[in-house]
């Protein structure tokens, strides 16, 4: 696993845009206030492009790179077209299926459990509908992340669909871990997925 995944406090910026059909974010570490990874969808097709400035951008399928700055690879987060419930899968580095997220039905503020390669659940993603306060919660309630939305002004929410994210993986949380891979692909299905 990429040493960029070593932190334990990590702010994600969208990319300001009026008309933009991909989603790009830099992901900041909290305490240098540097760049540490970059999320981008530099493969997204013509009429995935088109489709994600109507009603139906929720459903458009998604591949997301998460890299350095350098361009070194540290996961990728992808997703079909979506109908109904979505199903996201998560690869490592080297390509490696390293688990993924199902949504659940009917789930308040959103739900996804989180799934490691074999689809056994590692720990489920929690939210609250009434304001952006996310939690990766195992089966025995104890909280391995957080994450939260950073308002970056009134203006600037209001004339762009630009968000920030704050997010807090556990101490308890191994570095060599691969669910703080499938923490950080999650941060994006929020995103994509549930506020889009």
């Amino acid at each position: 696993m990429h040493d960029a995944l070593n932190g334990s406090l990590y702010l994600v910026k969208e990319h300001v845009g009026m008309f933009k059909a991909a989603n790009n974010y830099d992901i900041y570490d909290a305490e240098t206030n540097e760049v540490v990874m970059h999320c981008r969808e530099p493969n997204l097709g013509i009429f995935s492009k088109l489709f994600r400035f109507t009603d139906y951008k929720r459903m458009t399928p998604f591949d997301i790179e998460i890299t350095t700055p350098s361009g070194e690879p540290v996961c990728r987060v992808t997703r079909g077209i979506s109908f109904f419930l979505s199903k996201v899968s998560v690869y490592d580095e080297n390509e490696v299926f390293i688990g993924g997220f199902k949504q659940k039905f009917f789930s308040i503020g959103g739900e996804f459990s989180v799934l490691n390669p074999n689809e056994e659940v590692v720990c489920v993603l929690k939210g609250k509908w009434t304001s952006w306060d996310f939690r990766f919660l195992t089966p025995s309630d104890v909280e391995l992340a957080h994450v939260a939305k950073k308002w970056a002004g009134l203006g600037k929410e209001m004339f762009t669909s630009a968000d920030n994210y704050a997010l807090s993986i556990s101490d308890s949380v191994p570095v060599d871990n691969p669910i703080r891979q499938l923490i950080l692909g999650a941060v994006m299905c929020i995103d994509m997925v549930l506020k889009e």
